[in-house]
């Protein structure tokens, strides 16, 4: 009788280790970058193909690359308003479509290459749009520069890649920028709201409220998106976590930083408020944190310093435009990053080349992979 119930012990025992390794498994197979899914879908309808590139394309604004990720994300933009939601999912469907109807590599469609910088022009023209929401004439300057990003993307990776750097969001500032200064304020047709400069005063006797400073920065993470709502910024945050909890955590520490760099300069409140104080600096702490460059104590420290330096140039940036009554948008982050990743020295013993960049955790896996094929390239290619 004991051996009996010894036995059923030891079945359950092995039953339950069996199931949690099923259920260990299965959620691996919706972490990182899904790979799996492209083989999945390689035979399927042109129509799943493109729901997938198209969210592979709404995570790759935040760095990712997970289209479950991306669903999250997307759920997360029409819970702050169905409108930005909308115009983000015309935007990245017209940037990926005209990837495909001009030809451009397969490979880097289907990765969502052709469709992040689409939907991050679609959503800043609702943002700064000031015809209010459900503005049907607006979708013209929206599909017209989503698809216009392609061909700015696609020159400018082919000019970069020499030196070994992404396009990233060259494209977004670029058209946003050229789409304001074109419309202007007064414009009867698309007439958007003017750009506030951080260093703007703030009227007399405002005091900061320390609760909502800390509420800024997860919103710094949904900044990226233009929410300011936190709840769906704390479902973006979920999302960044499903595809890397290495990267939500230097998104969350790079807006903290940010927001740190704003109260040393005394910005105006509502900035530190809404989370634009820490958007770009979350963007520079996740783009050498552990994304182009293999996460070390070293590369941890310089993300921290990487997240500083965008934090400030975001703000002399904004300060500058916002005389014009323009956004600085993301040029702090994009440029920051791009210099970081032209650094010599130690540090660049830990950087990733472009082609090879997946999950920051699979990055830190396959490290001496890499390195052991870019010595073999080396020995191979001396005289």
């Amino acid at each position: 009788m004991w051996l009996e119930t010894k036995t059923e012990m030891e079945e359950a025992s092995r039953s339950r280790s069996s199931f949690s390794r099923r259920v260990l498994d299965g959620l691996m197979l919706c972490t990182g970058d899904m790979e799996h899914l492209d083989k999945y879908i390689e035979d399927r309808s042109f129509v799943l193909q493109l729901a997938v590139w198209g969210l592979r394309g709404v995570t790759r604004v935040i760095l990712a690359n997970n289209p479950l990720s991306g669903a999250v994300i997307l759920a997360a933009l029409y819970w702050a308003s169905p409108w930005q939601g909308l115009l983000g999912t015309l935007g990245v469907l017209a940037s990926t479509l005209t990837a495909v109807i001009v030809g451009q590599d397969s490979a880097d469609v289907a990765g969502g290459l052709h469709g992040f910088n689409g939907m991050l022009v679609s959503l800043l023209m609702g943002v700064f749009s000031s015809a209010g929401d459900w503005y049907w004439w607006l979708l013209l300057p929206v599909l017209l520069g989503s698809a216009t990003c392609v061909f700015l993307f696609s020159g400018l990776t082919k000019l970069l890649e020499r030196w070994d750097l992404p396009a990233a969001v060259f494209p977004f500032n670029i058209i946003i920028v050229l789409y304001l200064l074109c419309t202007g304020t007064n414009n009867p047709y698309f007439p958007h709201s003017r750009a506030i400069p951080p260093g703007a005063l703030e009227p007399n006797n405002t005091e900061l409220m320390a609760v909502e400073v800390i509420r800024g920065i997860p919103l710094g993470v949904g900044q990226i998106y233009a929410t300011g709502a936190l709840g769906p910024s704390l479902l973006i945050l979920a999302a960044v976590v499903l595809y890397s909890p290495l990267l939500a955590v230097h998104a969350v520490l790079g807006s903290a930083v940010g927001t740190l760099a704003g109260l040393s300069v005394a910005v105006r409140h509502d900035s530190l408020y809404s989370g634009l104080s820490g958007f770009n600096g979350a963007l520079a702490c996740m783009t050498v944190g552990g994304l182009f460059f293999t996460f070390s104590w070293r590369t941890h420290l310089f993300a921290i310093a990487s997240a500083f330096l965008s934090a400030y140039a975001d703000i002399a940036l904004s300060n500058m435009l916002g005389t014009v009554g323009l956004p600085a948008c993301s040029w702090a982050a994009t440029l920051t990053a791009t210099l970081m990743l032209l650094l010599t020295g130690s540090l660049a013993a830990y950087r990733i080349p472009i082609g090879q960049v997946k999950a920051p955790e699979r990055n830190l896996r396959s490290r001496s992979q890499w390195e052991a094929g870019n010595t073999e390239d080396r020995e191979s290619t001396d005289v």
